[in-house]
C-alpha cells in the first residue's frame, strides 16, 4: 500500500475510534433517539448544514493529515470526518436496536441525522488526542489567530451543549433556581473558562499572551468565550425545540444553566486543539 494512503487509513482508524469515544453517551441517550424521531426537519437540515460548516472549520486546525493541503484537502477532511460519524452511529444504533427494519426511512434518517454531527466532531478531534504529538514527529503549528481561538471555543461548547440539551434536567434545574442562583452560576461559568486556560496549570494551557493585561486577556478571549458558549445554548435549545411555548425568564434561565457545561466545553477545547 501506498504510505499515504496507508497513513491516511490510519487517520480514519483513529476518527472512528474517536467518533465512538466522544459520540457513544448520546449514541446511548433515550432523549437523543426520541429528537431524531420528531425534531422539526427544518431545525434538523439547518443543524446539519451549520454542522458540517463547523467540521470544515475544525479540520483547518486539526485535519486527517499532517499537514493541510488547502481548502479541498479540508474539506475532504469534513467530509471524511461526517462520513465516518454517519458510519459509526448507524453500526452503534443498529447494535442497540435503536434503528430496525421496520422503521421508517424518515426516522432512520432523522436518528442518523442527529447524531451524525456530535460524532464527527469526535472524529475530527481524535486527531488531536490519539495522533502523533509534535516531539514525535510533527512540526509545531504557528500560533492560532484571535478568530481561530473563538472559533475553537465555539466547537467545544457546541459539543459539550449537545451533551446536555437533549436531557430534560435543563429544565428542571431552571425551575428549582432563583435568578440569583443564575447571576452566580453566570460569574462562576465565566471564572471557570478563564481558570481552566490561563491559570490551574494543565497540559496545554494557552501561554498569556505577551504585553497583554489582564483585563485584555479577560474581556477578549475569556468573556468573549462565555458570549460564545450561551449563544450555542440558546441556538441548541432552539434546536431542540426546548425554548417553544416557553416564557422569556425560563428561555434564559435555561441558556445560563446550559451555558455552564458550554463554557467547560469552551475551555477543554482551547486545551486540546
Amino acid at each position: 500500500m501506498n504510505p499515504a494512503n496507508r497513513d491516511y487509513a490510519l487517520e480514519l482508524a483513529r476518527a472512528a475510534g474517536g467518533a465512538i469515544l466522544f459520540a457513544f453517551p448520546l449514541l446511548m441517550t433515550m432523549e437523543m433517539w426520541w429528537l431524531g424521531f420528531h425534531m422539526d426537519r427544518l431545525r434538523l437540515a439547518l443543524f446539519v448544514g451549520l454542522g458540517i460548516l463547523l467540521l470544515v472549520g475544525l479540520s483547518t486546525r486539526v485535519g486527517f493529515g499532517a499537514d493541510t493541503g488547502g481548502w479541498h484537502d479540508d474539506l475532504l477532511d469534513a467530509f471524511s470526518a461526517y462520513l465516518v460519524g454517519v458510519l459509526v452511529s448507524l453500526g452503534l444504533l443498529v447494535l442497540f436496536g435503536v434503528l430496525h427494519p421496520s422503521m421508517s426511512s424518515g426516522e432512520w434518517i432523522g436518528k442518523l441525522a442527529v447524531q451524525s454531527i456530535p460524532a464527527g466532531i469526535g472524529a475530527i478531534l481524535a486527531r488531536a488526542q490519539f495522533a502523533e504529538t509534535p516531539e514525535e514527529g510533527q512540526e509545531d503549528e504557528p500560533p492560532a489567530s484571535y478568530g481561530a481561538e473563538l472559533f475553537v471555543m465555539l466547537a467545544g461548547a457546541v459539543y459539550v451543549a449537545f451533551n446536555v440539551a437533549p436531557t430534560d434536567e435543563i429544565q428542571l434545574i431552571a425551575h428549582l433556581v432563583t435568578p440569583w442562583h443564575a447571576i452566580l452560576l453566570a460569574l462562576v461559568s465565566v471564572l471557570l473558562l478563564h481558570l481552566l486556560v490561563y491559570a490551574l496549570g494543565f497540559a496545554g494551557q494557552e501561554a498569556w499572551p505577551k504585553d497583554t493585561g489582564f483585563f485584555a486577556v479577560f474581556f477578549r478571549f475569556s468573556l468573549a468565550g462565555y458570549g460564545l458558549s450561551l449563544a450555542v445554548s440558546f441556538y441548541i435549545l432552539w434546536t431542540f425545540g426546548r425554548t417553544d411555548l416557553t416564557g422569556l425568564a425560563e428561555v434564559l434561565t435555561m441558556t445560563v444553566i446550559l451555558g455552564f457545561p458550554s463554557a467547560l466545553g469552551a475551555a477543554t477545547a482551547r486545551l486540546i486543539v
